[in-house]
């Protein structure tokens, strides 16, 4: 059996600007409400270990490969609760350019023995934390004080004081 969560947000900001929020983990602990706290390197084949916070659920850690890395377009990991078989699941995160922005739409798959004992659950916990997390990476990809150089640095948004 499988099941589908899906969630999307309409960003006010480039595909690039939305991406660079996406993939500087590191601070994921500032602002992400779902994922908590994420470490590694975002590559094709690479391994993240990331501590997800589902709403009203319990934190666990999980250490999904990334099977997907095309830069402003799409972010997709595969992971598993436990061994093969009995959970599971493909996280992706897609980056549609709009008209003055960018839809970003996250989704995942989950398959396994103990989807159907976990179905109501997913709903009634991930399904939100998903939505909480697309609102948050959409508030910090449109502040333009939270603006992320190539380099990493934390910009003012323009003024040329800059700060770190």
């Amino acid at each position: 059996m499988s099941k589908r969560l899906s969630a999307h947000v309409d960003i006010g900001a480039t595909p690039e600007r939305v991406w660079d929020v996406l993939t500087d983990l590191a601070a994921y602990q500032e602002w992400n409400p779902f994922i908590v706290r994420a470490e590694g390197v975002v590559g094709p084949g690479r391994r993240l270990t990331l501590r997800m916070q589902p709403v009203g659920g319990r934190a666990m850690t999980l250490r999904p490969r990334l099977v997907e890395v095309a830069a402003g377009r799409e972010l997709r990991w595969r992971g598993r609760l436990g061994l093969p078989g009995l959970m599971d699941a493909e996280h992706t995160f897609e980056l549609q350019p709009q008209p003055g922005g960018t839809r970003l739409v996250q989704s995942e798959t989950f398959r396994g023995i103990l989807v159907p004992f976990m179905a109501a659950s997913l709903d009634r916990s991930t399904l939100p934390a998903f939505e909480a997390m697309n609102e948050a990476l959409k508030s910090r990809a449109e502040d333009p004080a939270r603006a992320v150089a190539r380099t990493g640095a934390v910009t003012d948004g323009g003024t040329g004081t800059g700060t770190a």
